[in-house]
């Protein structure tokens, strides 16, 4: 019996084949856009079937340049199959088979960048509970991506004991619950491998795994002195002395890396894997788009995995360069609706499920998404009402019509972008009252009420008042001197910028008036960042619940906007964004 294919796209080669089915990399008919297929094996019943839907489902929702990217899931007569990004890159495990240790500045990049992918999956409530090198990809820029969502499951779910044993934390050895801190052992299992070249416990049998994993000394001595704490953070046995998720453990990472190998130890750590993975080039799947059978060496291995699986989708008819091996790169927009069944087309996360009948290929909109969220355009951006220190009304600076978010700024529904008098932006719940005050020794502005939820800024000029918001939002900075009272926010984390002299903080608290906050459950979180003039510029939030991603997008704007004037880099944007939709998550009260 002929194998089921899905209609439209032309099968390249066989990527990899195991239990549960097979991977393909294939040519998008229409565009030539090259991509990769996962099929469950034929004859599958409804719960495999329902697993890749599952792994749709997860991949669709986490968008990040770090996650392999969903197309499409198809479902037919014939069986289920998912359509997602293929990524021009070689396996982690394919690298450290044949390359042996990376080093410390090499494994510390590619740690940073599959934490962040798993960052991405962590602030939607989602854990991997598969972090292995088979599931990381390694493109020839160096910049790693996260791929395989097979058996993910919601945070707090049974672990049930899944996984790969080399890399399994001790709670999903007993079967407790699964948490992020589970993705952050395994990712600190795979990082002490890349440094050394073995793994952290490289014994055989499952009972000698399951005994070294629990109850196993830490090997922090595989890997160099100024890493060792961070190995013993990232791979503690109680998971709650672990960092709570990837978003915090990228905190630390940035710290041990800049402390032991200084401020430019990622630009040679990215030299470096890339080095190591255009040394592999030929077996990149997409050499075999112009050299047929190039990367025949590196086809084998299961088909859950598609670390072999390549191409980034982006510019039509461009001819990429790798290691001396080049492969068309191409557009991956424009697909169509592809079989009879249902079709699941994701568009900047979100999905939408289509009928497809024979006579009907729709569905007609673009089944693809670029690496980076689209930005945003808001229409029409409404002004405070603000009183000057008199009680006069102060007219705002003129603003514009409408302003372009960046794209780590997704403005939810019921959320809107407001102007105050200060000549601030800010996000907060739509057709809202928004309330501005300016006075002489500072000034605040706050939009909402305890039913929809308030966004809030207080902000200092006074020198007094400037010592007392410094002792608030950053009591460690010098500035802060020796007096400072207790702080009232709990839960301070700092969040590295990746700008020099800039500090950013996350705390847990209500904005000013604690008589508007909403009901439990809420969230209320304060976000603040400070620059070289040692002024404090906070934003708090305050919102039911089921609208904490209204607090997402007004924290992480208000960051944006504070960077703007600053060199910061994309990367480190889509970290702190990352790291504030985490943190949210994890501020239920």
């Amino acid at each position: 019996m002929a194998e089921w294919r899905v209609a439209g796209f032309t099968e390249v080669r066989r990527l990899g084949e195991g239990a549960q089915g097979r991977v393909v990399l294939a040519r998008h008919e229409p565009s030539g856009a090259p991509v990769a297929i996962k099929y469950v094996r034929p004859g599958a019943g409804e719960a495999e079937r329902e697993r890749l839907r599952h792994e749709a489902r997860m991949l669709g929702r986490a968008d990040s340049p770090h996650v392999a990217r969903l197309f499409r899931l198809v479902e037919a007569p014939e069986g289920v199959a998912i359509v997602m990004e293929a990524v021009d890159g070689v396996s982690l495990k394919e690298i450290l088979e044949r390359e042996g240790a990376l080093g410390p500045e090499a494994s510390l990049t590619v740690l940073k960048g599959s934490l962040l992918g798993l960052a991405a999956a962590h602030a939607l409530g989602v854990v991997h509970r598969d972090f292995k090198p088979a599931n990381v990809v390694v493109p020839a820029d160096g910049r790693s991506k996260l791929v395989d969502f097979g058996i993910a499951t919601p945070a707090g779910a049974d672990a049930g004991g899944a996984g790969t044993p080399y890399y399994m934390a001790p709670e999903q050895w007993s079967e407790h619950v699964a948490t992020p801190a589970s993705d952050v052992y395994a990712a600190t299992c795979v990082f002490v491998e890349c440094v050394s070249g073995r793994r952290p416990y490289a014994l055989s049998g499952r009972a000698a795994l399951m005994n070294a994993h629990l109850t196993g000394p830490i090997p922090v001595e595989a890997v160099p002195e100024p890493l060792r704490a961070l190995v013993a953070s990232g791979m503690a046995k109680d998971p709650g002395e672990r960092p709570a998720g990837a978003a915090a453990f990228v905190d630390e990472l940035e710290q041990a890396a800049r402390r032991a190998y200084g401020e430019d130890w990622e630009s040679r750590g990215v030299r470096a894997v890339a080095a190591s993975a255009a040394a592999l080039a030929a077996l990149f799947p997409l050499a075999a788009w112009i050299l047929p059978g190039a990367a025949g060496a590196g086809a084998g291995g299961s088909a859950g995995s598609v670390g072999l699986a390549a191409g980034h989708a982006a510019g039509a008819g461009k001819v990429a360069a790798a290691g001396g091996v080049k492969a068309f790169v191409t557009s991956g927009g424009g697909m169509a609706a592809v079989a009879t069944g249902t079709a699941v087309v994701v568009a900047g996360g979100a999905f939408t499920v289509t009928q497809v009948t024979g006579s009907d290929p729709g569905p007609r909109s673009t089944a693809s998404r670029s690496s980076a969220p689209a930005a945003t355009t808001v229409s029409a951006i409404s002004s405070c009402r603000t009183t000057g220190p008199s009680g006069e009304t102060v007219r705002p600076p003129a603003k514009p019509a409408s302003v372009r978010l960046p794209p780590q700024v997704r403005l939810p529904p019921g959320a809107a972008v407001y102007h105050s008098g200060q000549d601030q932006f800010m996000i907060g719940p739509a057709d809202a009252a928004c309330r501005g005050s300016l006075g002489a020794s500072g000034g605040s502005t706050d939009v909402g009420d305890a039913r929809t939820g308030v966004v809030s800024n207080v902000f200092q000029n006074s020198l007094g008042g400037i010592g007392i918001a410094v002792c608030l939002y950053f009591p460690g900075a010098p500035e802060a001197g020796r007096d400072c009272s207790p702080s009232t926010l709990t839960r301070r984390v700092n969040v590295p910028s990746g700008v020099p002299g800039v500090r950013t903080m996350l705390g847990t608290g209500p904005p000013d008036s604690g008589a508007r906050i909403p009901p439990s459950p809420r969230v209320a979180v304060t976000l603040a960042t400070m620059g070289k003039d040692g002024v404090p510029s906070p934003i708090a939030c305050a919102v039911p619940w089921d609208k904490r991603d209204l607090c997402t997008a007004a924290l992480t704007w208000w960051f944006v906007r504070a960077t703007r004037k600053t060199a910061i880099a994309e990367a480190d944007l889509d970290r702190v964004a990352a790291r504030i939709a985490a943190y949210v998550a994890s501020a239920r009260q």
